[in-house]
């Protein structure tokens, strides 16, 4: 790229940047209601009197701040900006822009409200004494972006004054993502803490911090090697030194990083750039750790490093490199799991537990999540992959409930969490938005172990849906592919399926069944025009039909197909090889996944424009499914027409289907026919029907036609942030279910859940 490209390159990010803080309105935060205020007795209990009750109960009971106000889930980022990022001293006007952003971080990542403050005062004492009067206000205290050695001034006096968690993220935060990788490091090495050598540069607040945790964690104190501006630092020396670096002085006099780095296991850079040259790097013991981290340019490039020592495990502070010591990796799960026990402070046992918890994600198997927002990364535990990812959802439940853990157990928690297993599935779920209703869905499924075939058995989303079944369940996945490609697409993922082990692999290429599967599916379709030799040729090319065959002669429980090709296709063969002892296909069924709560939507696939005698059947079929969630099932008839106020084909078909159902004597509520306001809304209900048949909102709306189901679906995804489980096909017994191409892996697995399980009273 040329000077002028590179220069304009630049000039664009910095506009793109400045428009982002800009529009469509100033700033990357707001302030939301939590209560409604819509009349005057919402006026009354929001303020007074009825606020009074609020604040007597506190006055009463200090403790019952928690329950109500915000204290509880609230952290205050707090600055003076004397060392803001890379910029140095801005001041603490100048420092707003990433006091917020750091806001967004924890409500984005961990769902803690936050409100950034910046202070205006130089003073470490005096910056330290508004910050203790904030108590009242916060549940606790990041401190940020201050400079060392005052950072470590107000820290100590927070921490000594205050009986709320006070964390400067620039310290721990990093010391906590730099043992996580370190810890890790050492176990892809075979080397132990007690053995290794540290050469570290930098003493400022994050590297003093990191030094602190590695010595935590096990390494020797005589092992660290602490260099500067001014060379080593030893016993003796007067230049630029602080009670923090003293604690690190070697004896012996004045050396220089070059004279220390001899057999070096593990280099900590957070000083500048080019100071590690590579005939240093030569130096150093073999593989290497080296962990470069000064922004936004290393104490070495990454690719000097490995062409001086390509068996070197490399870290640094950059997005465009593998392993991104990234301190959102910590601080917004250390503040939940803390905030969440009532600690009274975050002490070295919470910060163990949270390097713990973040290694032992990265050796996990990577989530689905991770590998979609990560496309095209190897993200499997190795060199390249140290710490998980930022965007990894597993991180708060794995993270937070470790940090949970270790405090409890260290006798600084509050209000103890009895049940530390329910209080990570309760994590898990605000950040799996289908954990929480999936849960009756999946403790059934739980009951049987269930083979499951997946059509489309080289898709990666499929992989990840089968490798999570192998952790998550006791089915047993069955691939429909090319059994090569499936292994390369399981190394390249890091999947830890092995074929005949806990997966299962039709090659449609070559199966000793082939014989028997077109014999089967000829015998089905032989006065449906299929002759042999388009028997055969099916059963070599068509998956969906060759999943389908399985399940007739009884090899698998349940089909899933439809990661790609049109539902219809696909129902097709479904309805004509499993459509046998009464089973037809009725409709299907999608579960929205909404902010206040779910909602079912039907029919959105099988039928376009559906008799009153088809729709009564997917009303009966969609409550007893809808059971399935645990979900006591609300059906409104939706149409144009407004109890009978107009005579629209949708209105009229849904009258007829009122009096089927009404004959039928049915043990669940519905009504209709009704517009789809009226049916989420039971005041403005009333208005039109007086003696409404159905209580409060309707949780699963039914439709004329696939058009109106599947628009009301498709705007909820797009517009209304609804995460879909489904569709959910109705009426084959739960023999099979066609998917989306949309779908996610997390998805599949919610789908896999669903299939199965022979139970003929769900429709």
């Amino acid at each position: 790229m040329s000077d002028k490209n590179h220069d304009d390159a630049q000039a664009a990010q910095r506009q793109a940047a400045l428009d982002y803080h800009q529009f469509p309105k100033p700033g990357k935060l707001e302030i939301r209601a939590t209560k409604p205020l819509a009349n005057g007795r919402d006026l009354a209990l929001a303020y007074s009197p009825g606020v009074a009750d609020a604040s007597t109960a506190i006055h009463q009971n200090p403790d019952s701040a928690r329950d109500y106000t915000a204290r509880g889930n609230l952290v205050a980022v707090v600055t003076n900006g004397t060392a803001v990022l890379g910029l140095g001293n801005i001041g603490a006007l100048a420092s707003k822009p990433v006091m917020e952003g750091k806001a967004v971080l924890f409500k984005k990542f961990a769902g803690i409200d936050c409100f950034d403050i910046e202070l205006d005062e130089a003073d470490p004492e005096k910056l330290a004494d508004i910050v203790c009067a904030l108590e009242p206000t916060f549940g606790a205290i990041n401190l940020e972006d201050i400079k060392a050695p005052d950072c470590f001034i107000v820290e100590r006096l927070c921490r000594e004054r205050m009986n709320i968690p006070v964390f400067h993220d620039d310290q721990h935060g990093t010391a906590i993502v730099v043992g996580a990788a370190a810890l890790n490091a050492l176990k892809l090495t075979n080397r132990k803490w007690a053995d290794i050598k540290v050469v570290s540069t930098g003493g400022g607040a994050a590297g003093i911090a990191c030094l602190n945790m590695l010595l935590t964690l096990g390494v020797r104190r005589e092992n660290v090697f602490l260099c500067d501006l001014h060379g080593l630092v030893h016993e003796g020396r007067a230049d630029d030194m602080t009670e923090q670096k003293a604690a690190y002085a070697q004896p012996g006099g004045p050396r220089q990083l070059g004279d220390v780095i001899d057999g070096a296991d593990l280099f900590l850079g957070l000083s500048g750039p080019g100071i590690l040259k590579p005939e240093m790097v030569a130096r150093m013991a073999a593989k290497p750790i080296i962990f470069a981290l000064a922004n936004p340019n290393p104490e070495i490039a990454y690719d000097l490093a490995k062409s001086t020592a390509p068996d070197a495990i490399i870290a640094t502070g950059r997005s465009d490199h593998p392993n991104q010591v990234n301190n959102v990796l910590c601080f917004p799960f250390i503040f939940r799991g803390a905030l969440d026990v009532g600690a009274t402070e975050i002490n070295e046992d919470m910060k163990v537990g949270c390097v713990e918890g973040i290694a032992a994600l990265a050796r996990a198997t990577t989530s689905a999540e991770a590998a979609a927002a990560y496309q095209g990364e190897q993200l499997t535990f190795g060199s390249d992959y140290l710490i998980p990812k930022p965007f990894d959802p597993r991180l708060m439940g794995v993270v937070a409930s470790a940090v949970a853990r270790a405090a409890m157990d260290s006798g600084v928690a509050t209000r103890p969490i009895e049940d530390l297993g329910a209080y990570k599935r309760h994590l898990d779920a605000s950040v799996f938005k289908s954990a929480l209703i999936m849960r009756p869905v999946f403790s059934a499924a739980a009951q049987v172990q269930r083979r499951i075939v997946f059509a489309e058995g080289e898709d990666e989303r499929v992989l990840r849906a089968a490798q999570a079944m192998m952790e998550e369940t006791t089915d047993i996945p069955i691939l429909i592919g090319r059994p090569d490609v499936i292994a390369t697409r399981i190394n390249r993922a890091g999947l830890t399926l092995e074929p005949g082990r806990n997966l299962q692999i039709v090659n449609p290429e070559s199966d000793p069944r082939y014989r028997d599967y077109w014999e089967t599916y000829h015998a089905l379709m032989a006065r449906r025009g299929v002759a042999p030799d388009i028997a055969r040729a099916t059963m070599r090319t068509n998956t969906t039909a060759i999943g389908a065959v399985m399940v007739q002669r009884g090899e698998a429980d349940s089909l899933i197909c439809g990661t790609f090709g049109q539902f219809l296709w696909h129902l097709r063969y479904i309805a004509d090889i499993l459509g046998q002892g009464g089973l037809h296909p009725i409709g299907a069924l999608s579960l929205m996944i909404l902010e206040d709560g779910p909602l079912f939507i039907a029919d959105t696939h099988v039928h376009a424009n559906p008799t009153p005698a088809q729709i009564s059947e997917t009303v009966v079929a969609a409550a007893r499914h809808v059971r399935r969630f645990g979900v006591k099932p609300r059906i409104a008839l939706c149409s144009g027409s407004q109890f009978g106020n107009l005579e629209s084909a949708s209105g009229t078909t849904m009258r007829a289907t009122m009096a089927i159902l009404d004959a039928m004597k049915l043990d669940f509520q519905y009504e209709g026919e009704m517009n789809v306001d009226a049916a989420l809304d039971a005041d403005l209900r009333a208005r039109f029907l007086a003696d409404c048949r159905m209580e409060g909102a309707a949780n699963t709306l039914v439709f004329a036609s696939t058009d109106a189901a599947g628009a009301t679906r498709n705007i909820l995804k797009a517009r209304a942030g609804g995460l879909e489980v489904g569709p959910i096909l109705m009426g084959m017994g739960n023999k099979a279910h066609i998917v989306t191409p949309s779908i996610t892996a997390r998805g599949l697995l919610n789908i896999s859940a669903l299939a199965g399980t022979p139970v003929t009273h769900y429709g």
